[in-house]
């Protein structure tokens, strides 16, 4: 391999870590991919706006929800209505611990917070870590509205303590979630050292009056300073670029402030929070970003070329920005019924054309579903050598040997075989990964789990049964997933990048060719 090939994989790799490293929520996950696409050309737009007189073909656009959740597209400039659609959807959370609405706590001479689970977390693995917080913040703007600020606390404040060996000497750690993992921030003493306030103050100074309570704004809930340390309280202000005061509400989460690293004695490894789903999250991105490169990209494209990564999948995506959600079938109605390309210089501009020049446009999302394809996108679970008894014997993945189709008889997979084909053809046109040893494609696995093993799921399956399009599921191999500190493929990244760039580009043709009704 030449050194400059593998300088440009490990290039990639390097992006990725940064893209994770900035990425400590879906707010900042979904913030980094807008980035990256708004430098790549695509525009922003709205659900509550009117697409008719905006979408063009040839257009690049995406819109968000919640924050959270984003959905990003190209259109070809031979769209025509109830053409295909070729999707790939991905996730934008990870387990985490996440505050309480009321966190402030304190014992023993220490200050705590309150937290609560958000996932299937191997909890464990969060103690002893050097932790801070993250999330969104709701902010007064000054002039009457509410706006959504993102909040980063770059220093570690929290941490969760074990208890010495010497105290406890069971084999198994199995800590209660309700008592044993609430982080300690500090010391209740350092705390009154910093604010000035030595011991405890009379009762008579710390009560206000009846008659200037009666003076108060009336409060529904308690002050953001009252249900939270107030110092907490401050650095999020501070962090969203905003006083105490017009602090109204925020959503913060833990996370690991140890940043993410190639590892391995040949940088082979990527050491990492926030792997599941993040590395498909960003090879969904990066794949429609390449795919749409070239300014000739879209020019003879009949299809429309889409991403969609979701929140709230990690606890089964029923929400209003989860896979469940009207989110992807509400945008694919209104892609679907898009007229075709008319030159703007004419009469019959764009705009102007009235729907009877248009094929039937009645059944046009029932036929984009059923010429569609949906690449659900979630990370795989590579072999892990001290386990591997724990893996179907003929089916063990391993890193850096190519994405992971998932297949599971009891559709806890939405994997079928006109899927596979379509995949390994995809994979075959792939444009080749800087450290392959062939001239072209990509490499690809198979995994099943064991006839006597739980088998998790995806936003596959429930998409592809809402939605009737065809689904396969595939993720880069990865171990220790849901840990706080996961591992990954170094080369795995551009596995998957140039997989979905290829489907992209691809998939026009190959979809006319897979005869299955």
């Amino acid at each position: 391999m030449a050194l400059k090939d593998i300088n440009a994989a490990l290039a990639k790799a390097h992006d990725f870590i940064d893209f994770v490293n900035a990425s400590p929520t879906p707010y900042h996950a979904v913030d980094s991919a807008v980035q990256r696409l708004t430098k790549a050309g695509f525009q922003e737009i709205k659900e509550r706006d009117s697409w008719s007189s905006t979408l063009q073909p040839g257009g690049k656009y995406y819109l968000t929800r919640n924050g959270s959740s984003i959905v990003a597209f190209g259109i070809g400039k031979k769209w025509k209505a109830g053409n295909p659609i070729a999707m790939v959807g991905a996730h934008t959370d990870s387990c985490c611990l996440r505050l309480k609405p009321v966190s402030k706590k304190s014992g023993h001479g220490f200050m705590q917070v309150g937290v609560e689970t958000y996932g299937g977390g191997k909890w464990h693995t969060w103690f002893d870590r050097d932790l801070s917080i993250a999330g969104r913040a709701m902010i007064k703007d000054g002039k009457g509205n509410y706006v959504q600020k993102l909040v980063k606390v770059d220093r570690p404040i929290l941490r969760i303590p074990t208890l010495a060996i010497h105290l406890d000497r069971e084999t198994n750690f199995n800590p209660n979630k309700e008592t044993e993992l609430f982080p300690i921030a500090g010391l209740v003493e350092a705390e009154l050292n910093r604010t000035g306030k030595k011991g405890e103050k009379k009762a008579e100074d710390e009560k206000t009056s009846a008659l200037e309570k009666e003076e108060e704004d009336f409060q529904p809930l308690q002050t953001m300073t009252e249900r939270h340390h107030p110092y907490i309280v401050k650095l999020i202000a501070e962090h969203a670029g905003a006083k105490v005061e017009d602090l109204v509400d925020f959503e913060i989460v833990l996370y690991d402030t140890q940043k993410a690293c190639l590892g391995g004695l040949n940088n082979e490894l990527i050491f990492s929070a926030r792997l599941d789903n993040l590395g498909m999250t960003y090879c969904a991105v990066e794949g429609i970003i390449e795919s749409l490169s070239s300014s000739s990209a879209l020019e003879n494209e009949s299809s429309i070329r889409l991403i969609t990564c979701f929140d709230h999948e990690e606890i089964g995506s029923t929400s209003a920005q989860g896979a469940a959600s009207n989110l992807l079938p509400a945008v694919l109605r209104r892609l679907s019924v898009l007229p075709a390309h008319h030159d703007a210089a004419s009469d019959n501009s764009y705009v102007k054309v009235p729907r009877e020049a248009e094929l039937d446009i009645s059944t046009a999302y029932e036929q984009t579903l059923s010429t569609s394809f949906l690449i659900s996108a979630d990370m795989a679970h590579s072999v892990n050598p001290n386990y591997a008894s724990k893996y179907e014997s003929d089916h063990r993945p391993e890193m850096n040997k190519g994405t992971v189709i998932k297949i599971n008889a009891n559709q806890r997979y939405a994997t079928n075989s006109p899927g596979i084909v379509l995949l390994q053809e995809v994979a075959r046109r792939a444009k080749p990964s800087q450290d392959s040893t062939t001239s072209a494609g990509v490499p690809l696995q198979l995994f099943v789990v064991r006839n006597d093993s739980s088998c998790g799921s995806t936003i596959g399956p429930m998409l592809s049964a809402a939605l009737g399009t065809r689904t396969i599921d595939v993720g880069n191999a990865q171990l220790s997933m849901h840990s706080i500190r996961e591992t990954g493929g170094t080369y795995d990244v551009e596995h998957g990048v140039r997989l979905f760039e290829s489907f992209f580009e691809h998939y026009t043709d190959l979809e006319a060719k897979i005869l299955v009704d």
